[in-house]
Parts: C-alpha cells; sequence; structure tokens
C-alpha cells in the first residue's frame, strides 16, 4: 500500500498534495504493521489459549482416571466416556500406555489415532486424516500417555475474518490519512504560501512589501526573516538603478544638448570654411546618436529593473497598422526598398501603442539594414487563440542558426550568412524590442526563411 501511494506523487505537482500522500502512507504504513503484529499476536494467543483449555481439561481426566496402573480399557471407558462425550464438539482424546497400546479414543475420532509427539515436542500442530488440521498437546502421567486436540479451523476463521476487518480498516484509514495529511500539510505549509503570495506582489514599483513573520523562532521564521532581509537589499538595489537612471538622464542629456547647440552656433560662424563644417556636422551626428544610445541605455534599464510602468489601451490592430504603413513606405522608399503589409486582419489588441510603434519601427530599421536594393519588406498581422501575431521578413542574408537568439541581446554584433561585414547600429535595438514585448507579457524570436535567404522577426503578443 505504501509503495502505491508514493507512486501517486505528481511530479512538478502541488507541494502541498505531495507532502500529504506521504503522510497518508507513513500513516498507512504504520498502522498496517500495527494490525499486521496484532494477527500474530491474535493468533498466537489464541494457540496459547487452547493449550490452556487441553491442560484444565487433562486435569479434570486425570482426576477421573486416578493414580490406578493396573486399569483396564474399559474401567477407562468407563470413567472418561461420559465427560470426553460432552466435551466432544471441543477436544479429541486419546489415552495409550507407555508400550504405545490405546486404550481409549474418544467417539468423535472414531477409527482415526492421533499422531505421536513431534520431535518430542508437548504441544504441536498436525494434519489428521478425517479430522483435519488440530492442535494436539500430549500429557504424560505414568503409565499413560494422554493426547488432547482440538480443530484448527475455528482459529483460522477467526483469523481470517480479523483480515477482512484489517483490510477494511486499513482502507478507512488510508482515505481518512490523505484527507487529514491534506489539511495538516496547508496548515504547516501557510508560511510557504504567504511567503509565495508576498514573492508575486514584490515588483519593481512595489517593492516595499515584505512577508508576514510568524510567531515563535523556528526554521520558517529564519527563512522569512532571510528572505525579508534579501528584499531589503533588493530595494535598495533597486532605488540605486531609479538613482542612477534619473542622474543619468539629466547629467549626460543635459550636456550633449549644450554640445549640440554649440556646434550649431559655431557652424553659423565657419559657413565660410568646408573642413570645420564638415567637422562640426559629423560632431552633431554623433551627439544625437550618442543621445539616442543614452536614450536607448535608459529605457532598457527601467525595463529591466520593473521600475518602467506602461498604460495599456484597446487599440484596434487594422487601424493602427494601417498609420504605421505610411511611414514605413516612407523609410522604406529612401533606402530604395519596398514596404508592404500584405496581412492585416482586424481586431482589439491591448498595448501601449507608443511602444508598440518603437517596437516596429526597430525591426523596420534592423530589417532595412540589411535589405539589398529593391528587395521587398513584408509586414503581416493576425490574431489567433488570444494572441496577436507580428511578421516582419526581409530579403537579406538572413542569419547563422547559432546567432538567432543571441541577436536579442544588448549590443549583440553579428556577421550574415553571405558576408563577413558587421552589423552596424548600436546594438540595443533588438534589445529593446524584446524588452518591449516581455513588458506587454508577449513573446519575440528570430527564424530564417526556408524558400530563400532573409529573416522572420515575428512577435506575439496577448489580444483582447
Amino acid at each position: 500500500m505504501p509503495k502505491r501511494l508514493y507512486a501517486l506523487l505528481p511530479r512538478g505537482g502541488s507541494f502541498t498534495l505531495q507532502v500529504a500522500l506521504r503522510f497518508a502512507a507513513l500513516v498507512t504504513a504504520t498502522t498496517a504493521i500495527v494490525l499486521a503484529g496484532g494477527g500474530w499476536l491474535l493468533d498466537r494467543q489464541i494457540v496459547r489459549s487452547l493449550e490452556t483449555l487441553h491442560e484444565i481439561e487433562f486435569d479434570e481426566l486425570r482426576e477421573m482416571i486416578g493414580p490406578n496402573p493396573a486399569l483396564t480399557a474399559e474401567e477407562i471407558r468407563t470413567r472418561i466416556r461420559t465427560d470426553t462425550e460432552a466435551d466432544a464438539a471441543l477436544y479429541y482424546i486419546q489415552l495409550h500406555n507407555d508400550s504405545g497400546t490405546v486404550l481409549f479414543r474418544s467417539s468423535n475420532l472414531g477409527d482415526t489415532v492421533l499422531p505421536d509427539l513431534a520431535g518430542g515436542a508437548d504441544h504441536w500442530t498436525a494434519q489428521v486424516p478425517s479430522v483435519g488440521a488440530v492442535r494436539i498437546s500430549e500429557f504424560h502421567f505414568a503409565p499413560w500417555h494422554l493426547k488432547i486436540a482440538s480443530p484448527v479451523a475455528p482459529l483460522r476463521r477467526l483469523l481470517k475474518d480479523y483480515l477482512k476487518v484489517s483490510g477494511l480498516l486499513l482502507a478507512l484509514v488510508t482515505v481518512t490519512s490523505v484527507g487529514l495529511g491534506y489539511g495538516f500539510a496547508r496548515l504547516t505549509l501557510r508560511p510557504v504560501r504567504a511567503i509565495r503570495e508576498t514573492a508575486l506582489r514584490i515588483r519593481g514599483d512595489h517593492l516595499s512589501e515584505r512577508i508576514p513573520v510568524p510567531a515563535g523562532r523556528d526554521e520558517f521564521v529564519a527563512l522569512v526573516e532571510l528572505l525579508n532581509q534579501m528584499f531589503d537589499r533588493l530595494e535598495a538595489s533597486f532605488r540605486q538603478v531609479r538613482g542612477f537612471s534619473a542622474t543619468a538622464s539629466h547629467e549626460l542629456k543635459t550636456p550633449l544638448s549644450l554640445i549640440r547647440l554649440n556646434a550649431e552656433k559655431l557652424q553659423r560662424h565657419f559657413s565660410h570654411d568646408p573642413i570645420a563644417q564638415s567637422a562640426l556636422g559629423d560632431l552633431m551626428e554623433e551627439t544625437s546618436r550618442l543621445h539616442r544610445l543614452i536614450e536607448s541605455l535608459l529605457f532598457l534599464a527601467k525595463a529591466g529593473s520593473g521600475a518602467l510602468a506602461i498604460e495599456l489601451k484597446a487599440v484596434d490592430a487594422k487601424d493602427f497598422l494601417h498609420g504605421f504603413t505610411e511611414d514605413a513606405q516612407l523609410l522604406a522608399h529612401d533606402r530604395t526598398v519596398v514596404f508592404q503589409l500584405s496581412r492585416n486582419e482586424a481586431g482589439l489588441v491591448r498595448v501601449e501603442p507608443n511602444l508598440i510603434r518603437q517596437l516596429l519601427l526597430n525591426l523596420l530599421s534592423n530589417a532595412l539594414a540589411v535589405s539589398p536594393k529593391g528587395s521587398t519588406i513584408t509586414l503581416e498581422s493576425w490574431i489567433d487563440a488570444g494572441l496577436w501575431h507580428l511578421r516582419l521578413t526581409d530579403e537579406g542574408p538572413g542569419l547563422p542558426s547559432d546567432q538567432l537568439n543571441r541577436v536579442f541581446e544588448q549590443f549583440a554584433r553579428y556577421r550574415h550568412t553571405q558576408s563577413e561585414e558587421v552589423h552596424s547600429g548600436t546594438g540595443l535595438g533588438l534589445a529593446i524590442c524584446r524588452s518591449i514585448a516581455d513588458l506587454h507579457g508577449g513573446t519575440i524570436h528570430a527564424e530564417n526563411r526556408t524558400e530563400r535567404s532573409g529573416l522572420r522577426l515575428v512577435v506575439s503578443l496577448p489580444a483582447l
């Protein structure tokens, strides 16, 4: 029974149920051992009780026979026949002398002879023809040997009934212990559930939550205090990240703005100097690029720390992509590439529109950077099984299979499958796309086209 119960334990399932089943297995095993021990003791006690009754019967018969060793068989029969017939339902009785001559057999034996001692024992169990299994006790008082036997069948029926009752009790104990074990496990694991519920409530915008410390000084209390200390350190770390983000946003962006303003002023003063004009143009371009890089890093830092809270809105996917397509076609035309929206199904989605637009622009910029002139970039949109799927496909060189996952890492640099040229850019565009998808509870992945060269970027976001 315990092994069968243990086999029912779910793998990876509820720990409360696992504890309940283990508790039930332990209780059932203990009960089975106790009942088995009780059956063994009951068997021994019944056998001992039979032997005691034999001793009592022997004392009565010895008194009836008396001490005279010269008694004949007829005289012995006359003295004890009445008593043996009265106890015929309980005992089989046989008397013989030292030479082995049987002088008396109770009428219920008929012609059957009880066997002699087994290995010199005073009490033993034997199988007697026409009688069945009996428990025999032999007593010696010179010159007589008196055998008293009782049938074992009632004892076996009693033990069989005991086994039936024990089986029912064991089944009842198993069922009851599962229920009690489940309640005991839920009560015992209440602090663990409190830990889980509190951990689920702790987010980047809600870091002050702590696990209630239960009374006492046991292991659970020590665990709760340790976790609360860890949450304190996490909160302090998140505050440092937020402080860095705010400081970096002010301390880095402001000097960059001043550099750009001064460069614009210098351009007016050096309008007659082409070399100075070119140098100042490069300075302004790099300043703008550095500004975009800082904005991207700040976005990733906020998104990764949980400090970026977004407000989701219900948006019609079809109308939203129509508006995006107009800008995408202009950007593609500037690169001599064709952009087309080949599939655009209607449906409501719950998103932060500005972030989704940024995600699509980043995907488009990545595709434009690798698409040859005259090629086509295709965007598809459909809603299926509660998800809004966006798939952007280009006709570029694609990626090696080992870089399909790495392309979403920050500052990822990769080489095309048909070229040794390293992809230019900050290496943050696709990392930002993954962060935006994560903020919406969605996913993004890359895959190579199978029918020709090119890359597909697939985004799946929850829909209404």
